[in-house]
């Protein structure tokens, strides 16, 4: 009996094992942590009250920029049929998304970062899309975009087409495909008459940003020992993008969205900072 007993334990707890393996990562959770994590969505469509994002109204509408180009604020993505996204159709939402131009044929400013999300995985882009249809829906006008000069659509290199494997198993394959997500370089790499430096000074920095915070300048992330993050360790980076903490303990300032990357996976923060190290030094 006892051998019995054992062996039918020892069937029920391969089988239990099995069925946890099994429990795949849902498109509908898939979306969700795509969008409330690495692509930050909530940084700029969700109300910022004095405790911080009022929650309660995420992505109905957020952040204002006032540049010499453009003044636009985030506008509101819940499914409110009146004043959000609620009579888009998922074309209408993967278009946008990839083009950066809206159903109205308006092209929305650059600071929607639509230029890297060519690089979304088709599987991934149903996710988000999914997703987005489930946010609760709120009600809220916000002013409409005012362009002061026309923008064209500047496509981060490797986002051209969708990248389907999502990075597959290598680390820092898969960290490129999170970083255009997560729009890192959008920050991160200087601009010169309007358009990124991508070819000569990716990661480089020297950003201005403008805002609550006071003025901000985006960091040098590239491997450069000096001026960059060469010399820092993994465990530094990841304080860094999680908790806005430099590697001397000072406190980093926004718009960077630490407290979304903080709810990132570990495997996910690995991969993104295994490929940061692949940046070229530069001063």
């Amino acid at each position: 009996m006892s051998v019995q007993l054992t062996l039918r334990a020892g069937v029920l707890l391969f089988c239990l094992a099995m069925i946890g393996a099994a429990r795949a990562e849902t498109p509908l959770e898939r979306g969700a942590y795509l969008v409330n994590t690495i692509m930050t969505c909530n940084n700029c469509h969700t109300p910022m009250g004095p405790g911080g994002p009022q929650m309660d109204k995420a992505l109905s509408g957020g952040l204002t920029f006032d540049t010499p180009g453009f003044k636009v604020t985030a506008p509101n993505i819940t499914p409110d049929k009146e004043t959000g996204i609620g009579s888009w159709s998922d074309a209408d939402l993967k278009k946008t998304l990839r083009t950066g131009v809206a159903p109205n044929g308006v092209l929305l400013a650059p600071v929607m970062p639509t230029d890297f999300y060519g690089a979304i995985s088709e599987r991934d882009m149903d996710a988000i899309v999914a997703y987005l249809h489930t946010v609760a829906p709120v009600q809220n006008q916000v002013p409409p975009p005012v362009y002061h000069r026309d923008f064209g659509h500047e496509v981060f290199p490797g986002s051209e087409q969708p990248i389907d494997d999502e990075g597959g198993t290598d680390q820092i394959k898969r960290g490129f495909y999170l970083a255009p997500i997560g729009h890192c370089m959008e920050c991160h790499t200087p601009m010169e008459r309007g358009k990124h430096q991508w070819a000569d000074r990716m990661g480089a920095g020297a950003q201005e940003f403008r805002g609550p915070w006071g003025v901000s300048v985006s960091r040098n992330i590239t491997s450069d020992p000096a001026h960059g993050v060469g010399a820092w360790s993994d465990a530094e980076l990841k304080r860094a993008i999680t908790q806005g903490i430099s590697r001397d303990g000072s406190k980093l300032n926004g718009p960077m969205g630490y407290r979304y990357y903080a709810q990132m996976k570990d495997e996910d923060l690995a991969a993104v900072i295994a490929w940061v190290r692949t940046l070229p030094p530069k001063s």
